[in-house]
Parts: structure tokens; C-alpha cells; sequence
């Protein structure tokens, strides 16, 4: 491709992310800069819809880019401008709490915001982490609340419900049986010795020891991805208007698995990467793209973050949104 057809596909893709109309060869004209009749910028465009960089929807006069279009932009003709220095500091003040999972959620927060989308972030995996304490409170006849606090000080709260009332006695003594045989182990080795030890003890406790593992089941499956601002994809045009995409894209929202796969592929990747459409294999809305980062903690890289929106977003902002929060997750992880 020559300069002139860059220069002509470069103004094309970003004046689409901007107004999301089909693009002409008039504007293109008033906003390229290039010195051509309105001949060649017709000729130009009808080779580049040839090439599969652009196409015209229905009846249209205008062309929009395809995902290879974008995928060309993304890789060669993209100018990422660096973040102000407000959303710098605002990204800093949200990332200064002591602990981790706060942090994690308010990072997936932060890109919501900031990219208007939906942020996500995959978590440390808790195979390193272990139990530190464990404790049983009633909160009524049957409902009791589990405090579950890691060796990494991360405190999780878990509501279990027993088929039979324990007096705050049988709690505590509860409690101090699990914290006296599983302190120190982690999540694995607490489930591996609990699904042998509860067959050898009575049943009342068993039963709540059984429900207190679930409960750590539950915490360990939380951790998988955290998810923030679903709900501003709603109001993305191209999302809103057809409902069958907005159900496969809050589908995997749900079942998490195919982006856990695609993060965990991030994961192995240095720097930002972007994938564009269905491109992935795992992402199956081609009205979709998703911009992620690994981060780190203590210069071990730990997990993924990043962000999924519409094809149509405006990249050069959102990938140094996620290339510094990233930074600054692993900057605040490390530092804690």
C-alpha cells in the first residue's frame, strides 16, 4: 500500500471511530490533506475495498473499515497519544490501598471509567496463598457468616446455611479446630486434606466444615476475573442494536472461561496487546475488540488486565489507559 492509500485509510478509520458514519470521499477530501481530485480518492477507496480494508454498508456512499482495516490501522498507522496528567493522578488515587483485592477490583473500576467500556481484570492465582485464620459467626438460627483471612492479609466474607442451628460454643470450637490443622496450608493442600480428614469426624461438624469448603471454593472461583461496567456496553450502537450479540457477549461475561483463556494468552505476551474483532478465537462478536496488559508483583507477572468494547473505539486513548494501569498496578502490588 502507498502512502496516499495510508494516509486516506488512516483518516477513514479515524473518522469513523469519532462519529460512526459511513465515510465519503468529500470528507475524505477536507480531512486527508493530500493535494488529489475527488477521482483519486474515489479510485483509492474502491482499491482499498478490493484489498478488504474497507466496505460499504448496504446502499451507502461511504465505506467503514473491516477488522482488517482496523487490524492494519492498530499495527501501522495508529498514533497513541500519551494520557493527560489529571488521569494519571486519578489512576494513582485509585490504586493506593494496602490490599490486594481491593486494588484488583478498583483497577477494573478505573478502566471502566476511563474507557467508558467494560474493564476486566484476571487475578493472582491463589495456589501460593494460605490459609492464616478462619472463624464462625451466627448471624441467625441457620445462617452463619465465615471470615476466611490468607496469609496475604486479604479478608473474604462467605454466608454459609446450615441444616441445623450451632450455639456461638460449637462455632468457636469450630474455628479453632480448622485454624489449629489447616493454618499455614494453602487453598489446595486445605481441600486435598479436608476431603479426607471430614470423613473421620463427626457428622454435625462435618457438615460445617463441608459448607466452610465451599465457601473457600467459592472465594478461590471469585478470584478467576473481575469484571467492571458490563452495563457501558449497552450503550455502545453497534452493541445496543442487536440483541443477539449483546447476549453472546454477556454470555461469556458469565462463563468467564473463553476469557479467561484469551487473558491467560495475554499473559505469556509482553506489553499491550490488542485483538481486534473475532480475531482471537475467543471473542465471538466481530463488533468487539479487547485491548489487555500483563501486570506484575514483585517482577513476577501475576495476571492480566485490560479492556472490551466496540470494534469502533478510539485505540490510541484506550491503550496507554491500560498500559499505565497496568504500571501502576504493578508498581502498587509490588510496593505492598
Amino acid at each position: 500500500m502507498d502512502k496516499r492509500a495510508q494516509i486516506l485509510l488512516k483518516t477513514l478509520v479515524e473518522h469513523y471511530i469519532s462519529d460512526g458514519q459511513p465515510i465519503g470521499s468529500r470528507t475524505l477530501l477536507q480531512h486527508s490533506g493530500l493535494d488529489v481530485s475527488a477521482a483519486t480518492i474515489r479510485n483509492v477507496m474502491s482499491d482499498l475495498e478490493q484489498l478488504g480494508f474497507i466496505t460499504s454498508p448496504h446502499t451507502s456512499a461511504g465505506r467503514i473499515p473491516t477488522q482488517k482495516g482496523y487490524r492494519l490501522f492498530v499495527d501501522s498507522l495508529l498514533t497513541v497519544q500519551p494520557l493527560e496528567n489529571k488521569t494519571v493522578q486519578q489512576l494513582k488515587s485509585g490504586l493506593t490501598s494496602p490490599n490486594p483485592t481491593e486494588l484488583i477490583a478498583n483497577a477494573a473500576d478505573m478502566l471502566s471509567q476511563l474507557s467508558h467500556f467494560a474493564g476486566l481484570v484476571v487475578t493472582p492465582k491463589r495456589k501460593r496463598i494460605a490459609f492464616k485464620h478462619l472463624e464462625f459467626l451466627a448471624l441467625s438460627e441457620k445462617r452463619i457468616l465465615v471470615i476466611i483471612v490468607t496469609s496475604d492479609n486479604n479478608v473474604q466474607n462467605r454466608i454459609i446455611l446450615s441444616e441445623k442451628p450451632f450455639t456461638a460454643s460449637e462455632l468457636t470450637q469450630a474455628g479453632n479446630y480448622f485454624n489449629a490443622h489447616y493454618s499455614g496450608y494453602t487453598f489446595e493442600e486445605v481441600q486435598q486434606k479436608l476431603h479426607i480428614e471430614l470423613k473421620q469426624m463427626q457428622t454435625d461438624m462435618n457438615k460445617l466444615m463441608s459448607a466452610a469448603l465451599e465457601a473457600s471454593n467459592q472465594t478461590d472461583a471469585d478470584d478467576g476475573v473481575v469484571i467492571a461496567g458490563e452495563r457501558n456496553l449497552l450503550h455502545v450502537d453497534e452493541l445496543s442494536t442487536n440483541v443477539a450479540s449483546l447476549r453472546k457477549l454477556f454470555d461469556i461475561f458469565e462463563r468467564r472461561t473463553s476469557l479467561m483463556q484469551l487473558l491467560d494468552n495475554s499473559q505469556r505476551a509482553e506489553g499491550v496487546q490488542i485483538f481486534i474483532g473475532g480475531e482471537s478465537g475467543y471473542l465471538p462478536l466481530d463488533e468487539c475488540s479487547m485491548v489487555t496488559a500483563p501486570y506484575e508483583a514483585d517482577g513476577q507477572i501475576v495476571g492480566t488486565l485490560g479492556v472490551i468494547g466496540p470494534t469502533r473505539m478510539a485505540y490510541e486513548r484506550v491503550i496507554p489507559i491500560v498500559d499505565v494501569t497496568a504500571k501502576l498496578l504493578s508498581n502498587a502490588l509490588s510496593t505492598n
